[in-house]
């Protein structure tokens, strides 16, 4: 299993938006987030919230044989459940989902 890790800043003004629309997916579009989830092979994923000086940020995990699968899917998908999440992130992190989140370098992992 592959994961993917990485941080969003939540623009200002915006938190509020983020925590609905993570109720949102665990609510009323949890079937249609599910069925995206399990057609791109994730068995994972935690978005947290974390409040730093510098501002909030949402510090994502998706686990998956191939994550990448999972942010192409929400990135270029022409269903209307991808198409309503791309928007949502668009509003609330400013991130373009067509081109993901550069790669991480892992600078330490145990074991």
């Amino acid at each position: 299993m592959a994961v993917m890790l990485f941080a969003a800043p939540i623009l200002p003004g915006k938190l509020d938006a983020w925590k609905a629309f993570n109720k949102e997916i665990q609510g009323s579009r949890k079937a249609a987030m599910d069925a995206i989830q399990a057609s791109a092979g994730v068995t994972r994923q935690v978005a947290s919230l974390q409040q730093t000086p510098h501002g909030d940020f949402a510090v994502v995990m998706i686990e998956a044989d191939d994550p990448s699968k999972f942010m192409a899917a929400m990135g270029t998908g022409t269903d209307e459940m991808a198409k309503w999440f791309r928007a949502q992130v668009m509003d609330f992190h400013g991130m373009d989902l067509a081109s993901p989140p550069p790669p991480n370098e892992v600078a330490y992992q145990y074991p």
